[in-house]
Formats: C-alpha cells, sequence, structure tokens
C-alpha cells in the first residue's frame, strides 16, 4: 500500500469515527476541503460511494461500514506498534471504542467525561451501551465493562469498584400499609417495582441467598422502568418494594428515612464491575489513560501501577 492509500483510509476512518468532517478535520490538522478532498479521491480509487453525506450529517454507506470494520482494527494495531516504538513518551490519542451497560456508564464513564477530555483531547470516546456480555475483540472494541462474575477467564480484568450488596427497600408509608415481608416468598403479596434492561428489554429477576439457600423471585406491581432514577423515585413514592444495588440515591433515602430496609438477612453481596479488555502485549497509550481516569489516578501526583485481577 503507498503512503497516500493509507492516509486516505486514515482519514476515512476519522471521517467515520467521528460522523463529522469538520471534527475529523480538525484531529488530522486538515481543512475541510482538503479532507473532502482525499474521501472523494479515495472513493474514485475504489469506485465506490463510501460515505452519505447531507448537510447536518455524514454516515457510512454499507460498502463504507464493511470498510471500516475491516480497517478499524489494523489501524488501532498501527497506533499500537507506533505507540510501543515510542514506549513511555507515546500519547493518548485516536478512538477509544468502549463497550458498557447504562449503570455503569452513568455512575463511572459520565461524571468523569470532562476531565477525561480536557486531559487527552486527541482521544475519541465511542461508547456504545449494551446489557449482553460482549466480544470485544471480534466485535472491534477496545475495553468492555461488566460486572466481575461474568468475564470469561481469557480476559484481562480491571476492579473498578468493590462488590455491592443487593437490598430490598420500601418507604415507611408502604409498610405501614402493606406490612414487612419476612421470607422472598412474602412478596407474592406485594407491590414489586422492577427494571428492564435498556438494551435487551429484559425485566430483572431478583435473587435472594441466605445460609447457602438461592431463591430467584419474580413479582409484579404498578411501575417498570430502564432507569434506576425512576425506580428509585417509585419505591420513595410508597409504590412498593424494590430489590436494587447500594447507590447514592437509595443510600440517601435509607439515611434520611424515606426508604427502609426489608429481607436484610436475604440479601447477598454480589461481583462488583470490572472493565476487561483482550490480553495483548502492550496497551493502548489511550486505554491505559481511560483506565487511570476511571480509578481517579489521574487525580494523584505519583499514580501506582494498575492493580489486575
Amino acid at each position: 500500500m503507498r503512503g497516500s492509500e493509507f492516509a486516505e483510509l486514515r482519514a476515512f476512518a476519522a471521517v467515520v469515527d467521528r460522523s463529522s468532517f469538520a471534527r475529523a478535520a480538525d484531529h488530522l490538522g486538515l481543512s475541510r476541503s482538503v479532507l473532502s478532498q482525499i474521501i472523494r479521491q479515495l472513493e474514485e480509487r475504489l469506485g465506490v460511494r463510501l460515505l452519505n453525506r447531507t448537510t447536518r450529517s455524514v454516515s457510512p454507506t454499507e460498502a463504507g461500514r464493511r470498510l471500516h470494520t475491516r480497517i478499524a482494527p489494523m489501524l488501532r494495531d498501527v497506533d499500537e506498534a507506533v505507540a510501543e516504538a515510542m514506549g513511555s513518551n507515546a500519547r493518548a490519542a485516536g478512538t477509544l471504542r468502549i463497550n458498557t451497560f447504562s449503570m455503569a456508564a452513568e455512575t463511572l464513564i459520565a461524571p468523569r467525561l470532562g476531565r477525561f477530555g480536557r486531559a487527552h483531547p486527541d482521544v475519541v470516546l465511542d461508547i456504545v451501551i449494551s446489557d449482553g456480555l460482549s466480544d470485544i475483540a471480534a466485535e472491534g472494541f477496545d475495553a468492555g465493562i461488566r460486572v466481575g462474575g461474568r468475564l470469561e477467564k481469557d480476559v484481562v480484568a480491571v476492579r473498578l469498584t468493590p462488590d455491592v450488596q443487593l437490598m430490598a427497600v420500601a418507604s415507611p408509608d408502604y409498610l405501614a400499609r402493606h406490612g414487612t415481608p419476612a421470607t422472598p416468598s412474602d412478596l407474592q403479596r406485594h407491590a414489586c417495582i422492577r427494571f428492564r434492561f435498556p438494551g435487551s428489554g429484559r425485566i430483572a429477576g431478583w435473587e435472594f441467598a441466605k445460609a447457602g439457600k438461592r431463591v430467584e423471585f419474580h413479582g409484579d406491581g404498578p411501575v417498570i422502568a430502564n432507569h434506576q432514577s425512576i425506580i428509585s423515585a417509585a419505591a420513595v413514592a410508597g409504590l412498593g418494594i424494590l430489590y436494587t444495588y447500594h447507590d447514592d440515591c437509595v443510600a440517601q433515602a435509607l439515611q434520611d428515612g424515606r426508604l427502609t430496609r426489608v429481607l436484610a438477612d436475604w440479601s447477598p453481596t454480589v461481583p462488583g464491575l470490572y472493565l476487561y479488555y483482550a490480553n495483548r502485549r502492550h496497551m493502548r497509550p489511550a486505554l491505559r489513560a481511560f483506565i487511570d481516569c476511571l480509578l481517579d489516578r489521574d487525580l494523584e501526583p505519583a499514580a501506582s501501577p494498575a492493580a489486575v485481577d
């Protein structure tokens, strides 16, 4: 491949990654007119249209999507090889594709987006939210974030959060009107506030455990939502019992008495969140910087090496 052909492919990938000629041109240090000319030359050379352009958006055609799928891993490998050659002088740059689920995106990634963007302006974060456990290598992701117990054995996993305890909670008003359940089977007589996974649409089951005995329960109730703030608000409003993880919203409601725990002796502890990535010899600088940001190590004057489980 000639140098000009490689430059055309890198320019094309930059446009697709950023869904914008303007952002891609800024990233590549080119004017928009020069970038447009490069893309036209690539399309003429291949004899196929690669991008759909409108005055407001740009997106790959089917041929463009297939080409991007094939060349994106190659370009990442080239960036990785260059970073390896540069060693500690390598800067974080390029597109970083992360697969995660909604709770992790909201609690871990969203609060740190501004800090990461300011510290690493040459990195494009491509974040895809889904419920299922993704094969990150096969699907072109640099890393994923999932609950630790669901990870495969052939990946490198970095712990992001401690293990968490599930808990059943309800408002004092609801319990005064309907009574307090003593066992999971008592929940059949109660209204249950349920969580629907945003991607698959599946409603989460409730898993309880005590003295080695595990019980799974699927209840009914007046509220189903795919966002934590909605189901927490429903519980505070006295609409039923909620089974959830211990987050800041629930913790505050417990502290000020708006919620009360029930079935505490049946509530198990589940693994925390992990970032996982393919076991490559050299980690991309962009991924290393992202991990440091999620662990808040970029706030410390002297960061220690990553703890990998």
